[in-house]
């Protein structure tokens, strides 16, 4: 049995809270630069230019990448061997209170009726898992509001399939237009219950870039969808042009005989995520 204190939990989550908001992981900022290489409107190419150009600015200046540097979302895979030394949850929501203060970070979490900005940007979404083994395997990300809003959940008829699951995937990209702020990362959830597969969209934002599904017929799905997401002529910025998504990413498990539950989560160009482990 590990023994991991809260406050090495709360540093972690610090810190890492503060790096994500200013420098853009390498997969990102390398599938912009391929992404530039494969647009060919004018104007996408110029916005592409620019998102790269603003990444070398913020990490120069220390400085957010986006103003919005969104809710925090955390995913924790709790080895069952690991006793934490304090309270997980307020460990977590520390480290989040105090990255968003020292890093001079806006605090965009607020009461969800009264609007009341709670002050910290806390609380967090915070989702725990017990898995074998003696660790902790904790991934954060700032999910900024626009990118937010325009994600989904739907159950379908089992009969629409995969062409079900195609449209909806692509007419929500194509409805979403300008307002995710693209080229796009695209998760998309199928299967389990309708907060199933919600949970899975969410979690398929933070698999790496270009890593594709274990599964042949998943990842086959990834491939088309992301190929249908960018003949859509959204393009950067929603200014048209061909890259619309940088990446499509499905997580899917069964279902029930009478459901086909689908979930979109999407998430900007300016894809803020970490993952470390204690």
């Amino acid at each position: 049995m590990r023994t991991i204190p809260a406050e090495k939990i709360t540093k972690a989550v610090r810190d890492n809270s503060i790096s994500m908001c200013v420098k853009l992981p390498d997969e990102v900022l390398d599938a912009l630069k391929k992404a530039r290489n494969l647009e060919e409107s004018p104007l996408g190419i110029e916005v592409l230019d620019q998102l790269i150009v603003n990444a070398a600015l913020a990490e120069k200046a220390n400085l957010p990448l986006c103003q919005d540097t969104g809710l925090a979302v955390v995913f924790v895979e709790i080895g069952q061997d690991v006793h934490i030394e304090g309270n997980l949850i307020e460990a977590v929501n520390e480290g989040v209170r105090q990255g968003y203060k020292d890093g001079y970070l806006r605090k965009s979490a607020c009461h969800c009726l009264t609007r009341k900005n709670t002050g910290d940007n806390t609380p967090a979404v915070i989702h725990t898992e017990i898995v074998p083994g003696d660790k902790l395997l904790i991934r954060i990300a700032a999910k900024g509001g626009g990118s937010e809003n325009m994600s989904r959940v739907t159950v379908l008829k089992p009969a629409q399939g995969v062409a079900g699951i195609k449209e909806f995937v692509r007419e929500r990209v194509r409805e979403s237009g300008a307002n995710p702020c693209p080229p796009i990362i695209v998760g998309v959830g199928i299967g389990g219950t309708i907060e199933r597969c919600a949970l899975l969209a969410k979690k398929a934002l933070f698999r790496q870039l270009g890593q594709f599904s274990t599964d042949p017929d998943v990842m086959q799905l990834e491939l088309e969808l992301l190929q249908e997401v960018n003949n859509t002529g959204v393009g950067p910025m929603g200014y048209g042009g061909r890259v619309t998504a940088l990446a499509v990413h499905v997580n899917a498990e069964p279902c029930h005989i009478a459901s086909l539950p689908v979930a979109v989560n999407i998430n900007c160009h300016s894809h803020r995520h970490r993952e470390f482990e204690l």
